[in-house]
């Protein structure tokens, strides 16, 4: 009588798992970039990563998006980095490419770095949004130094992705 329990309880777990609605995994953005993707001169939480997150967070969206900006870093640095950047599990990918190719003199890698980039998440069957001209237009926003945005210069980056990653993850 024990072992027929047994088997009657085991049978009824495993249908119970089966008919479960399944819950909907959250979904990894990574924003591989330079300084300002990291957030050069203000605090992590000022960055547009973290301000985006907000953002979808905001519309029920369940997001988690990485910051992967390092200060200085080029598109060949970011090339290097793309597995462990983005590992496996990532839905989508901003590239914020920067220009520090062009200001440490080797801007004729930059397009080739660019498309590799791509080429490799795409295979992966990573979503890619490159954000070239983001920065475009947002004088006002600098920083002191001129070359980094303020925190509401970031939030209007936030703002201007915003539109792209709903269209990339799609609506809940």
């Amino acid at each position: 009588m024990r072992t027929i329990s047994l088997r009657l309880a085991i049978a009824a777990a495993v249908i119970s798992c089966g008919t479960e609605p399944s819950i909907a995994a959250s979904i990894n953005i990574v924003v591989l970039g330079a300084s300002n993707t990291y957030g050069k001169g203000v605090g992590r939480g000022a960055a547009f990563p973290a301000q985006l997150q907000a953002m979808l967070k905001a519309r029920g969206f369940d997001v988690r998006v990485s910051n992967a900006g390092i200060n200085g870093d080029t598109t060949g640095g970011m090339l290097r980095r793309l597995n462990s950047a983005a590992p496996a599990g990532t839905q989508l990918v901003i590239l914020q490419p920067g220009n520090n190719d062009r200001r440490k003199g080797i801007g004729g890698e930059r397009a080739g770095n660019i498309s590799t980039i791509v080429s490799s998440l795409q295979a992966r069957g990573v979503k890619v949004i490159v954000a070239e001209r983001i920065l475009a237009g947002l004088s006002q926003h600098l920083q002191p130094d001129g070359e980094h945005l303020t925190g509401v210069g970031y939030r209007v980056v936030a703002e201007r992705l915003l539109p792209q990653v709903e269209a990339a993850i799609g609506r809940r």
